[in-house]
């Protein structure tokens, strides 16, 4: 199998549903950090249709589908993420944050 992305129509739905659970993520208090861009940690703007902005959804894949087409459509491997996030990303793996600071400075 080549490192192609494959789209078909599973692709389409598992996109949709994964941003619909974005969404509801996101809709909910308690669970709206787990719908944040997991690259920058910001939150996502789901009032926007996915990939239509730069801070919009994207579905993002942690492993990229270049070196692991079998994960493409892997929910384990799936990550929320702005679309201009995972472009500046490409298949690079994601630069490592600082972590949780002790204190706002």
């Amino acid at each position: 199998m080549s490192g192609q992305r494959v789209s078909t129509r599973a692709w389409s739905a598992f996109r949709l549903e994964f941003f619909e659970e974005g969404k509801l993520l996101d809709a909910d208090p308690e669970t709206r950090h787990q719908a944040n861009c997991w690259l920058c940690g910001m939150r996502i703007n789901y009032a926007v249709p996915a990939n239509s902005t730069p801070d919009s959804h994207n579905l993002d894949h942690y492993y990229p589908v270049r070196d692991y087409p079998e994960l493409q459509h892997d929910p384990a491997n799936a990550r929320h993420s702005h679309a201009e996030c995972n472009t500046e990303r490409g298949a690079d793996a994601p630069l490592p944050g600082l972590g949780i600071l002790s204190r706002n400075w």
